[in-house]
């Protein structure tokens, strides 16, 4: 009976901890995404949608994907991607604070700590760093800024940035770094627009050109014809007007074929109109 209660005990026991055990895979899943949820956050407040593309391939034979990838215009060419990728080593940087509250292998901790740090570091290179599809460098986000600033405290900024090309950022300086790419993006889009202005301006002067030739000859036909109308208003209608002026003056017979004349003189005139 004792060896039957013993053994029901002892099955209670790894049911319990089979449940805890899920509780924390629960947990560590948990805590690995929630540095990835909070770079989603901030990239997704700073940058539009189109400018990074989540779960991005790399395009190393591991196939490995990173978490994030800031696109970068190239002119002329592809885009580049920027990987950025989250690591929260929880744990490690838990009792860390312990111990500065304990006062107690404060040493030891600060050296666990980095070596996981250079060992994150030394996987986004590995698998993340690919150019030209990728940048020559990669960023390693920490989603708190007492994470990061013990990174800096252990010197890890520029080790980091000479042995595996990553650079490291918290959530303040990750939304600066944005902020920067973003005017970037402005700028590189104005220059663009110039370009595209300027071509415009060169059209535009080009057709100015064609107009006024022909604005230049169409001066000329009114010219001309402005000359023609004088001299039909004036040659012409001043030899008619003479012509008409010895109508009034002549008598009402023709003996001498006076009238006969002056019709053909008037006739020659209208000829001459036409």
């Amino acid at each position: 009976m004792n060896v039957l209660n013993r053994s029901i005990r002892g099955l209670e026991k790894c049911r319990r901890l089979q449940a805890e055990w899920v509780i924390l895979k629960r947990f560590f899943k948990t805590r690995g995404t929630l540095g990835e949820i909070q770079l989603g956050a901030i990239l997704g407040e700073v940058l539009a949608p189109e400018q990074y593309e989540c779960n991005f391939d790399a395009g190393k034979q591991n196939n490995e994907r990173v978490e994030f990838a800031i696109k970068l215009p190239n002119d002329g060419g592809e885009a580049v991607y920027l990987p950025v990728d989250s690591k929260f080593p929880a744990d490690i940087y838990s009792k860390l604070c312990d111990a500065y509250d304990s006062g107690e292998d404060v040493a030891a901790a600060q050296k666990n700590l980095r070596e996981v740090l250079l060992k994150c570091a030394k996987d986004i290179k590995e698998k993340y760093i690919n150019p030209p599809r990728t940048t020559d460098f990669a960023i390693m986000f920490l989603p708190t800024e007492g994470l990061y600033a013990e990174a800096v405290r252990l010197g890890l900024i520029e080790e980091l940035q000479m042995r595996f090309r990553v650079n490291l950022s918290g959530p303040s300086t990750m939304a600066a770094l944005l902020n920067s790419l973003q005017m970037g993006f402005r700028t590189l889009a104005i220059q663009k627009r110039s370009s595209e202005v300027w071509d415009l301006l060169s059209q535009i002067k080009r057709e100015f050109g064609k107009f006024d030739d022909v604005l230049r000859a169409t001066q000329k036909s009114l010219e001309k014809a402005h000359n023609d109308l004088e001299t039909l208003v004036g040659v012409r209608t001043r030899q008619i007007c003479r012509t008409l002026k010895k109508v009034e003056t002549l008598p009402e017979t023709d003996p001498t074929g006076e009238y006969k004349t002056l019709a053909e003189a008037l006739i020659n005139a209208d000829d001459g109109e036409n």
